[in-house]
């Protein structure tokens, strides 16, 4: 990150990206960081864990506007990262999502806004192209809400942008952990469909990410990370392996509410107008107005043949998922644990 001055807010400051977050910031000569979340419990270990003075925590909920003002209020710039992120829970109780993710947005927007705020990041998921679920649907329409604030003040100092990742290995509630917990407890491996596909991203790459736009933005963009995938049965086949299990016993359970069997970084029609930027594309904001006719113009209109998605992305082999698992700082201490991997490679 090139400008570190002034504080920075991080909103879902507690959970796996915000706490990534905060860490990488913390080596840099930041002045003053700045938790927002609603859970004072982890608040409290956070806290006790980085016994750092330059960062302040805030109890609030991004659904109150008066609690983000007053966490917005002198900040340079924001990492918004508060969500609802699970879809089968975003399933069964959508207006949840809609009133975190959509509405909790808005009032982070607004507040930046209002405060002068120089530049907001928002977190977005694959999920939010072509959603078929509640959660993607809320994210989707988040992106939206950004880019709805960049085409109405075009006169702002506030530079809005979106990133979009998609699955973060290791990250609270990702499946990674639990086929580890089942390997453990002897117990067989649940996966939903052998052959569905995920984009594999690491919490740093998706820290990576979100820096990436916090330098290069313009009000409305969206940055995309390219990722690999792999299907979820040699994804499950390589965590066992790393664990001395090379043939796991494997339950198929179905697919979950709200599910696909593919996810998508970039739709067909934000393929036409990105950019590549070799580990990313940047998508701009399509900045027209109302007036269609003004900008009707003869040309090729043809779009790509597909959007970009986990089936048409670079796939992993198990050992190529392996390679990539043994980045992880969490599977390899677990790997220590389990005796499969020397301590001083942890």
């Amino acid at each position: 990150m090139s400008d570190t001055h002034g504080p920075i807010l991080v909103t879902g400051g507690t959970g796996s990206f915000g706490s990534t977050m905060v860490r990488r910031l913390l080596k840099t000569e930041v002045d003053e960081i700045r938790i927002f979340s609603r859970d004072e419990a982890k608040q409290d270990a956070m806290r006790r864990q980085l016994s750092d003075s330059r960062v302040r925590f805030y109890v609030g909920d991004v659904r109150d506007p008066r609690s983000v003002e007053d966490a917005v209020h002198g900040v340079r710039h924001i990492f918004h990262a508060a969500a609802l992120k699970q879809v089968p829970s975003c399933e069964f109780f959508p207006q949840q999502a809609v009133a975190t993710n959509v509405n909790g947005s808005d009032n982070v927007i607004r507040a930046a806004e209002r405060a002068g705020v120089r530049s907001v990041v928002c977190l977005s998921t694959d999920k939010a192209v072509y959603p078929v679920n509640a959660m993607g649907i809320s994210k989707a329409m988040m992106e939206k809400v950004a880019q709805a604030h960049a085409r109405s003040w075009t006169e702002s100092g506030t530079t809005v942008s979106v990133t979009r990742y998609g699955n973060v290995m290791y990250s609270r509630g990702s499946v990674i952990p639990v086929f580890v917990q089942q390997l453990r407890e002897g117990k067989p491996l649940t996966i939903t469909d052998p052959e569905m596909t995920r984009f594999l991203m690491s919490l740093d790459d998706s820290v990576d990410l979100v820096q990436y736009a916090f330098d290069h933005a313009s009000p409305g963009d969206i940055f995309v990370r390219k990722a690999p995938a792999s299907t979820l049965k040699d994804l499950a086949r390589a965590v066992a392996s790393l664990f001395g299990n090379d043939d796991p016993e494997v339950r198929v359970i179905g697919t979950r509410h709200g599910e696909k069997l593919y996810e998508s970084l970039l739709g067909r029609e934000e393929r036409q107008r990105a950019t590549d930027r070799g580990d990313y594309y940047q998508v701009p904001l399509d900045a027209r107005g109302l007036e269609y006719e003004l900008f009707y113009d003869e040309g090729d209109s043809t779009l790509p043949d597909e959007d970009y998605h986990s089936h048409n992305t670079e796939r992993l082999d198990v050992e190529g998922v392996k390679r990539l698992l043994l980045q992880l700082p969490e599977l390899r201490q677990e790997l220590v644990r389990a005796g499969r991997l020397p301590e001083a490679e942890a």
